[in-house]
């Protein structure tokens, strides 16, 4: 099992639009494509309260690259997501790394 580190730092002022996204269209496009998340986070001390931290599943790289690149051309996702950026951007950038477990990791 690989992890998939992802940071969305938004536009100020537009994390709860961000959130809001998550919560009510991009889990559902990501449960029909089989991505499984692992956690969400936001910040409460740190660098920029503008952040979302979250973590992705993946039992390999291609597993990813194709359920991925099937999430990001969903006609649907494509459609609500300039819906809600119909205001403006809601994220400024987004970094990722892909994250392996060491032998002595709790979660494996």
């Amino acid at each position: 099992m690989i992890h998939e580190l992802r940071v969305y730092r938004c536009v100020p002022g537009r994390l709860p639009a961000l959130l809001k996204r998550f919560d009510t269209i991009t889990l559902k496009i990501w449960e029909r494509h089989g991505i499984r998340q692992a956690g969400f986070w936001t910040t409460i001390v740190g660098e920029s309260s503008q952040d979302l931290f979250y973590l992705l599943e993946w039992n390999s790289m291609a597993e990813r690259e194709q359920k991925w690149t099937a999430f990001q051309s969903d006609p649907e996702w494509i459609a609500k997501r300039a819906e809600t950026e119909k205001d403006g951007a809601i994220v400024a950038n987004v970094t990722n790394a892909f994250l392996q477990p060491t032998a002595f990791s709790s979660v494996k």
